[in-house]
């Protein structure tokens, strides 16, 4: 790293602060008779321990087990539910799916919350105010399709919207059903150019693999398209040339997000020389947190710019979900202005160099 872009330790300093005083605060939330959700009530009283009294600081969370998603799964949904939003209609988002039950997170207004933060981390020549989107991506029961919306809603735009099924897409895959697959992209594909031929669109949201097959039937710089908000898991930096160079040809704002309906959304640092199209995420902190943890022994982070499995801790007042062990991996970095804490980055499926991972139009 360049002197100009080492975060100050006063800055690193205050954002722990304010991370410890955000774990308290969450934590006595989901745990007060007041305003707690059944799990986290019930499970306070099996555990044996208060963690409203005990948990002091963020690292306090690591007397808690990791997260299982077998518990978003298996319980119905209203166990989540604080008692503070009791009687308050919830949102349902599903994650996952593509065999058995899918795991489900309610919601309210954290994504909202999340995605009207990210706006101001966009430039508006690349998203202009007041204009068009596109999402050619999950809808249906994924927290992304309201999320999308509300960012260009909150810019002052309205969206369009091409929908995606990745199960179905995934379970053909996996079935060696290679043409099926190959024709259900088309016809995402052939929807989003009809729209882009026809509409004045400026933002495109997508995820990698679509957006390469997009630009291949279309010149998204000649249909308007001025910044692209890229979604997915895999890219590495190969991958990340290709699509900046060669299918937005340098000329259209590129925007890499790594998100779920778990943590919500994590930011990307614009791409320096330096990096050599190294993309590194920051989640949103205090409400999530990411640790690169080695994998053996989870309670330990790795050193930085070593690999690691991906540790996700979600902090707000409608969801605490502590120590979730995500099924990617990627590389600790460090903390990076405007950011004062630590970064992930080359996020992949975890064990991807030792299998074959199935990522279907992602």
């Amino acid at each position: 790293m360049t002197k100009t872009m080492i975060v100050p330790d006063a800055a690193i300093a205050a954002a722990k602060a304010s991370l410890d005083d955000h774990v308290r605060t969450i934590v006595r939330w989901h745990f007060s008779d007041e305003s707690g959700s059944p799990f986290w009530l019930d499970w306070k009283e099996k555990a044996g321990w208060d963690p409203a009294k005990d948990v002091k600081r963020f690292e306090d969370l690591m007397h808690f087990p990791h997260f299982q998603d077998e518990w978003l799964r298996d319980l119905q949904p209203e166990v989540w539910a604080p008692q503070a939003f009791k009687g308050r209609p919830f949102n349902i988002f599903e994650t996952g799916g593509t065999t058995g039950m899918p795991k489900q997170r309610i919601g309210w207004d954290d994504y909202k919350t999340d995605y009207s933060e990210f706006s101001e981390k966009i430039n508006d020549a690349h998203f202009p105010r007041n204009h068009y989107w596109l999402m050619m991506g999950p809808t249906g029961p994924r927290r992304l399709r309201l999320a999308i919306e509300h960012l260009a809603n909150v810019r002052g735009s309205s969206c369009y919207f091409i929908d995606l099924d990745p199960r179905w897409v995934k379970k053909v895959i996996t079935n060696k059903q290679f043409e099926q697959a190959k024709a259900y992209m088309e016809h995402v594909v052939d929807q989003a150019v009809t729209i882009l031929k026809n509409r004045k669109v400026s933002g495109l949201f997508t995820t990698p693999k679509l957006l390469e097959a997009l630009a291949e039937k279309i010149d998204l710089y000649q249909a308007g398209i001025r910044g692209v908000f890229c979604g997915g898991t895999t890219m590495a930096p190969q991958y990340v040339r290709f699509i900046v160079e060669e299918v937005l040809e340098g000329k259209i704002g590129f925007y890499p997000t790594y998100g779920n309906t778990l943590m919500g959304l994590a930011a990307s640092v614009p791409l320096r020389p330096q990096d050599n199209f190294s993309i590194t995420y920051y989640a949103p902190q205090p409400r999530a947190v990411l640790r690169i943890v080695d994998p053996k022994q989870t309670e330990k982070v790795v050193g930085y710019g070593e690999w690691g499995r991906v540790e996700l801790t979600t902090l707000t007042k409608e969801f605490f979900m502590p120590r979730f062990l995500e099924r990617d991996e990627a590389i600790r970095r460090e903390p990076r202005e405007p950011y004062a804490w630590d970064g992930v980055a080359e996020v992949r499926p975890f064990g991807a160099m030792e299998k074959n991972i199935v990522e279907g139009v992602y």
